[in-house]
């Protein structure tokens, strides 16, 4: 070659042999790209899993609190008396009570109940009983209801304990009765509840205060 010719490859770079390391270098990015999406896929499979787990906790935590409905209670709350006459000598007692009674409600749902009457006793012996009203107890909460109560020994034709009960100024009684009614959950779900009234509590004649009640 002459020596002032220039070489027909001065300047140009060379051409790969082959087309690996082009192919290469384009393959790179689309690779990152494909395992982006897969991080994303499997981010976005997590959240739903999670999201599932989450809701079905919820689900089951609602239906052991919110929609799980309970009996509610029926009680003698507390009481006051008007007028205490009691006849130890000859064994009698007439009494007037201002009677407190409760109805509680642990439920969140309103507690519909109907109308029923609440016995006293003395010894199995009537001696007395008390209307209540046909309401609702709000949920959570208790209903009072005042009801004013005739005790009297009327019915009581012989008993050897009442003279020794009236001289001690205790005077022993148990009340009982059944109250019939709804729970409502929602405004939708109703569900029929009774409760039953079982409570034994004595009258102290002398301070006219009603004490030990016990209800079960």
């Amino acid at each position: 070659m002459a020596e002032g010719q220039k070489s027909g490859y001065d300047g140009h770079p060379l051409a790969p042999v082959n087309g690996y390391a082009r192919s290469d270098a384009e393959a790179a990015p689309a690779h990152d790209a494909e395992e982006l999406r897969r991080q994303k896929r499997k981010k976005w499979l997590l959240y739903g899993i999670a999201f599932v787990v989450f809701q079905t906790a919820i689900i089951v935590l609602f239906s052991l609190t919110v929609m799980k409905v309970k009996t509610p209670k029926f009680r003698v709350r507390s009481s006051s008396f008007n007028t205490v006459d009691v006849q130890p000598t000859n064994p009698s007692f007439s009494l007037n009570m201002n009677a407190q009674f409760g109805v509680k409600n642990t439920n969140f749902g309103p507690y519909k109940y109907d109308s029923t009457t609440v016995y006293f006793y003395y010894n199995g012996i009537q001696v007395g009983s008390a209307i209540i009203p046909k309401s609702k107890a709000s949920f959570l909460s208790t209903k009072k209801i005042n009801v004013v109560v005739d005790l009297t020994s009327a019915n009581i034709t012989s008993n050897p304990n009442l003279a020794s009960d009236l001289n001690a100024g205790i005077l022993p009684l148990t009340s009982t009765s059944r109250l019939n009614g709804k729970v409502e959950l929602m405004l939708i779900f109703k569900k029929k509840k009774a409760v039953n009234m079982n409570c034994t509590m004595n009258v102290n004649t002398t301070t006219r205060e009603l004490q030990n009640v016990v209800c079960k």
